[in-house]
């Protein structure tokens, strides 16, 4: 009799059919079919695959862009570009109310690193601006957008450039600023530097800068009706309510104060009126009310 170490015996065909067979059939049953012939292993965590292998800074820019949906920053409106990319937003400008750009609608874009918020995102307008910090390609040159490097030669601050702890909010409140108190120290352009310098040291007198803002503001009215949007020119329009806070203890604390101090006022008129009357009678000695007496005594 012949003994086979480490491997099956040798079968003749009809059993080596059969051996097959049943090998084939128990494969089916331990192994569940999938493209790959494994079935994945799914550990119920709380948080969806996808969320786990996403970066930091699409998380950061989804907390953002929620805040800003939310709490909208006033004359601002803010969209993705595409849903499914949180790295390039669309920003629309609404000219603030008693300056020179009223009744504009400017168009911009905010592309993010991947890195962010260790580094800034870039912020270049698409509508044609004339502006002493706006680059001819709609770049907009500010301290707050630019990386947090040392550089004596450019005349800014290391604590003015960019660094972590700043957001999309702080960016939309200095370029809202920033258009209506421009840099003349570090111009991008400078030929509207020179001109903006002439409107405002001639106190207005000289038009030429005015005239060019209010050429481009009449131009982006056509785009806004196109995008169906309608512009706000007024303090009421332009100023956006934000949510009210929820119902919470330090509400409670401030109601508290001011009813308390309701009750305070109250028993002080009722003291003024007693004695008032008391004087009137010629009784002070019947009064209710007695200033040697603190009140504090039992009764």
């Amino acid at each position: 009799m012949q003994h086979f170490i480490g491997r099956q015996p040798p079968l003749n065909l009809s059993k080596k059919k059969k051996w097959l067979a049943s090998h084939r059939k128990a494969s089916k049953e331990r192994v569940p079919t999938g493209s790959s012939g494994f079935q994945p292993v799914f550990i119920a965590t709380g948080v969806t695959m996808a969320q786990q292998q996403m970066p930091s800074s699409q998380k950061a820019l989804m907390l953002e862009l929620k805040s800003l949906q939310e709490e909208p920053v006033e004359g601002f409106r803010i969209t993705p570009v595409e849903e499914s990319d949180l790295y390039n937003w669309e920003v629309a400008i609404f000219g603030p109310p008693n300056t020179l750009y009223e009744g504009g609608y400017f168009k911009a874009h905010m592309k993010f690193p991947v890195d962010y918020p260790y580094s800034p995102p870039t912020f270049r307008f698409l509508t044609k601006m004339w502006h002493p910090n706006i680059y001819e390609n709609g770049e907009v040159c500010i301290s707050i957008l630019h990386p947090p490097v040392d550089d004596p030669q450019s005349g800014e601050l290391p604590s003015e450039r960019w660094n972590p702890t700043q957001n999309v909010r702080t960016i939309l409140l200095s370029v809202i600023s920033l258009l209506n108190e421009p840099n003349t120290f570090s111009p991008a352009n400078v030929d509207a530097s020179v001109m903006f310098r002439k409107w405002r040291d001639s106190k207005g007198k000289d038009k030429e800068y005015a005239e060019i803002i209010r050429k481009q503001v009449v131009s982006t009215k056509v785009e806004a009706e196109r995008d169906g949007v309608k512009v706000p020119t007024t303090l009421a329009e332009y100023c956006i309510q934000t949510k009210v806070p929820s119902h919470d203890s330090s509400s409670d604390l401030l109601y508290d104060d001011l009813y308390d101090d309701d009750i305070e006022e109250d028993d002080e008129e009722d003291e003024d009126d007693a004695e008032a009357g008391c004087q009137m009678a010629g009784e002070e000695g019947n009064c209710l009310i007695d200033e040697e007496d603190s009140g504090n005594e039992e009764s």
